[in-house]
């Protein structure tokens, strides 16, 4: 049995976890912060990498602490919510959100700023890209040996060279000017890059993640669970450097772009800045970057989707999920990325306290004797403080629920559900043991 991993499988299991967390939302989130953050664009970006970054450690190594899989950790508060909570986590990293994302942003960074050479409409082209996306990652997912490592080896370093020309190159090179901002930046640029930390997925993804990395790890004859916990620790915080690391980076390319009228999405905004710093050929680089990192991440969430799915519904094959879940994909990637986005904002808002909750919690489970009532009670609360919150995204308001729910502290801040969260753990901690179950 090793004890430890030598410096080049850390580093290999290190770039194949950023490898499958950099997706979509890791490229054009960060930078559309920094250009409605202006000045303020580093206080936001540390917003941004505290539920992203931070909550993803803290999932990887919940789940490690527990098991292998996010039904380990889920199954801590009942079977019956194991499956369902797992279900709903797989769906949204799969089908919903996180998968169609990873087609829609290729499109937009890889193809669309060349449609205007080839004699197509861009709903035309949309549909045969993603078709042809979605088809590599229903191969590659059916022969998934070693792709996400071998990708993830060679396209990673790409990727943060692409990155970091245009960094160095947006200093020496200003595509504008780093000006003051106004709203809630202006006011509350952490708390407002908080929120915006949920639309990544990462802290989902992590929960999921883990597995692969965890799987890994025991290919490398790390089988002791203190041993696991350890490797997977300096693992997981390697990644999340790099993670941090390419924020701040993307985020000062859209600071730098905050005199500038804003961009529909942080994919336009690098489309223009990669055109206008290297020309067309910066352009392609990037584009193509970003084609295989999303690439990386569909094939991660396909076989972790699929590999679950057939474990729990055996009467569907893993290729058949394959197939089905990246057909699906395909249809909702051609919505639109800012749609997307504008529908996707309300469900995460809902959800991620629900998440958060749990993922703390379990680090304090032997401390509260693992009382299901302390995760119930905690997660419904903070799960309805959220919901409120969502539904005001979409300019819905509950009457005198949400002029309730406005006056807890911290709401204006986005994390109004935490004071809520502890009072249902305090709730949970009161009810007769021969409540539970």
């Amino acid at each position: 049995m090793k004890e430890k991993l030598t410096a080049s499988q850390m580093i290999s299991l290190s770039f194949m976890l950023f490898a499958i967390f950099f997706g979509a939302g890791n490229m054009i989130f960060p930078p559309a912060l920094g250009q409605q953050a202006g000045d303020k664009y580093l206080w936001g970006i540390m917003g941004f990498v505290a539920t992203d970054v931070g909550i993803s450690l803290l999932g990887i190594m919940a789940v490690v602490r527990v098991g292998s899989t996010l039904e380990d950790l889920a199954g801590r508060i009942g079977p019956r919510f194991s499956v369902g909570f797992s279900l709903l986590i797989y769906l949204m990293l799969g089908p919903l959100f996180a998968m169609p994302r990873t087609g829609a942003v290729s499109f937009e960074l890889a193809m669309l700023p060349f449609l205007g050479a080839l004699p197509v409409s861009p709903g035309m082209g949309s549909l045969l890209f993603t078709l042809a996306f979605f088809g590599c990652s229903i191969f590659l997912s059916l022969n998934p040996s070693k792709v996400v490592d071998i990708v993830g080896k060679v396209l990673t370093p790409i990727l943060l060279l692409a990155i970091g020309a245009l960094t160095v190159a947006s200093i020496l090179h200003p595509l504008g000017a780093i000006v003051p901002t106004t709203g809630p930046y202006a006011e509350i640029p952490f708390f407002k890059g908080l929120v915006e930390g949920y639309l990544a997925l990462d802290g989902f993804a992590s929960l999921i993640f883990a597995g692969i990395v965890i799987n890994s790890m025991k290919g490398y004859g790390i089988t002791d669970k203190k041993l696991l916990q350890k490797n997977t620790f300096w693992v997981g915080l390697i990644a999340s450097a790099a993670l941090a690391l390419v924020y701040v980076a993307l985020g000062y390319i859209g600071a730098s772009c905050s005199s500038l009228p804003l961009f529909e999405n942080g994919g336009q905004l690098l489309t223009m800045g990669a055109r206008q710093l290297f020309g067309p050929y910066g352009q392609m680089i990037l584009g193509l970057a970003v084609l295989f990192a999303c690439l990386t991440t569909s094939i991660g969430l396909t076989t972790s989707f699929a590999e679950y799915f057939h474990k729990a519904f055996p009467r569907f094959t893993y290729r058949q999920v394959v197939v089905a879940v990246n057909l699906f994909s395909f249809a909702v990637s051609n919505v639109g990325l800012s749609t997307m986005i504008y529908y996707t904002l309300p469900v995460l808002v809902t959800l991620y306290p629900a998440v958060v909750v749990m993922i703390v919690l379990s680090y304090f489970h032997d401390a509260f004797g693992g009382r299901k009532p302390v995760y119930l009670c905690g997660m419904g609360f903070a799960l309805a403080v959220g919901g409120i919150s969502g539904l005001e995204s979409l300019k819905i308001t509950l009457g005198p629920i949400t002029a309730l729910a406005k006056m807890l502290p911290f709401y204006d801040l986005g994390v109004g559900w935490i004071l809520p969260a502890i009072a249902g753990c305090l709730l949970g901690l009161l009810i007769p043991a021969k409540q539970e179950g």
